[in-house]
This record gives C-alpha cells, sequence and structure tokens, in this order.
C-alpha cells in the first residue's frame, strides 16, 4: 500500500511540476514552433512512421481535448438513442473521420492548428484484425497536409460509452 501511495505522490508531483514549467514558459511561439520533433540518432528514413517517437516542448501552453466520439462535439447528454443511431454507423473509417472533424473545429476554436498538437490517444472498440491501420491512416489524413506526425497511442478496448460507438479520440495540443 506504501508503495502505491509513493507512486501516486510522485507522479502527483511530477504532474505539478509540469503544469508548473508550462505556465511559467513565455507563450510566443507561432503556430507549431514551439514543438521539436525528435528521432533516434542514425534513424531508418526509409521506415513509413505514421508517428514520431516524440515531441519536446519548447514553450507554450497545454491545450487538452476532451476525448471526442462520432457525434457532434455538442450533443444531448444524456445520449439520445436516435442520434446514436444516426451519427455512430458500424463504420470504423467514418466514425473516425466525423471525430477528427469535431476535433479540428475545436482546435480551430481554440487558436491552435494540427500543427500544435502533441500527442493523440485512439480507443477502439470491438476490433477486428486491420483496424488500427485504418484508424491510423484516417487520422494521419488530417496532419499530412500540415507535414506533422504527433506522438499516438492507438489502443484496442473491450467497450466504450455506448454500445454502437467504435472510436473515442483525445488530442492534445500545445498553444500560445
Amino acid at each position: 500500500m506504501n508503495a502505491r501511495k509513493s507512486v501516486c505522490t510522485s507522479a502527483a508531483l511530477a504532474l505539478g511540476a509540469l503544469a508548473f514549467t508550462f505556465a511559467a514558459a513565455p507563450a510566443q511561439a507561432q503556430s507549431g514552433n514551439h514543438l521539436e520533433i525528435i528521432h533516434h540518432p542514425n534513424y531508418d528514413k526509409n521506415v513509413l512512421m505514421p508517428f514520431s517517437p516524440a515531441i519536446k516542448i519548447k514553450s507554450g501552453k497545454i491545450l487538452w481535448l476532451a476525448g471526442g466520439t462520432a457525434l457532434p462535439v455538442y450533443h444531448d447528454h444524456p445520449h439520445k438513442r436516435e442520434q446514436m443511431l444516426k451519427y455512430l454507423t458500424n463504420d470504423l473509417e467514418g466514425q473516425v473521420r466525423q471525430t477528427m472533424d469535431g476535433i479540428m473545429e475545436t482546435l480551430k476554436a481554440a487558436g491552435a492548428s494540427p500543427k500544435d498538437v502533441v500527442h493523440v490517444f485512439i480507443f477502439r472498440a470491438r476490433p477486428r484484425l486491420g483496424d488500427i491501420g485504418k484508424a491510423s491512416a484516417v487520422v494521419n489524413s488530417y496532419f499530412a497536409p500540415h507535414n506533422h506526425k504527433p506522438t499516438t497511442t492507438n489502443l484496442a478496448v473491450l467497450e466504450l460509452g455506448e454500445p454502437e460507438q467504435l472510436v473515442e479520440i483525445q488530442v492534445v495540443a500545445v498553444v500560445d
């Protein structure tokens, strides 16, 4: 029990120090300029990587987006059955596209762009063979025009908020 409490305390202190660092850092960089893509020395540039291994944040403020789904960003809670049937079709790529459209709108509302995204968390329910590649391809298509590859976590999970929901995506960005 003490080891668990120690780990939780250490994590809380690290998160607090991280938040303090960002709050104290001057926010003066332009969109995307406050990020540095990190690669290993002598990495094989011929390998097609849909994400960056690491991104260093040089300045700015953290922007956490709520987990997005194929439902419109502003939708009824509790969820209405007719909305779920309309937006949560049994099409992973379609749900990912609708989710990313909502995420792009939220980034824009915050004065951010896809180049400001540091990390993308992709949670997929009811995974099938090839789904990780399908979901990643759609997500990457939103960043490719900006020549940007955020770090990514792509997980298969047992279930999400609604039975029809195939994906939930959360984004972390750094803004001026």
